[in-house]
């Protein structure tokens, strides 16, 4: 009975050490792919994975790991990289800012703001940096908004109905970074 005790207690003290946050994130991140549609010749071939990278702080890409275990969009597996170098973020279809590279959003975002690739940051300024996705998570619920005219100078197409869950969607008109 104590052994049983102590690996429900240990089990549970695994999941908690998962933030709620984190698998809000992964979960959201791992099924966008779904919803966009990045231009042609962006995969080197029908079969290559749709690769999803992690800038700054990795500690959330393992729990993302582990959300993406199994999901195919468009019917590719996807593929989570930790990105060391900047350089590393234009072989991604998906790039992951972590909130410990605000300092850097510029820097990052202008290696790759016309290369095909999805950027996600999670704060608050990330939009205005010229990111097209930033999360939100307040009162145990998470948030995304959406910046349209960088996704347009991405060459990246948002479905309609991703759009309609966010929070906001900048456009143009509304002083989105063209």
């Amino acid at each position: 009975m104590v052994a049983i005790g102590l690996l429900t207690s240990a089990l549970t003290g695994a999941q908690v050490s998962t933030p709620a946050e984190f698998r809000s994130k992964a979960n959201f991140l791992a099924n966008f792919p779904s919803f966009v549609e990045w231009p042609d010749g962006m995969f080197a071939s029908p079969q290559s994975p749709i690769t999803i990278c992690v800038s700054g702080d990795f500690r959330f890409g393992t729990v993302l790991a582990e959300a993406a275990r199994g999901v195919t969009p468009h019917g590719r597996r996807v593929e989570i990289r930790w990105a060391r170098k900047d350089q590393d973020l234009r072989l991604c279809q998906i790039v992951f800012v972590s909130r410990s590279e605000s300092k850097r959003y510029s820097q990052l975002l202008q290696g790759i703001e016309r290369d095909g690739v999805l950027t996600v940051g999670e704060t608050p300024d990330f939009l205005a940096a010229g990111g097209i996705v930033s999360f939100d998570f307040a009162r145990e619920a998470l948030q995304f908004e959406v910046n349209l005219p960088a996704a347009d100078s991405a060459h990246l197409r948002i479905s309609s109905r991703l759009l309609a869950l966010a929070k906001r969607v900048l456009r143009k008109n509304d002083g989105g970074k063209t």
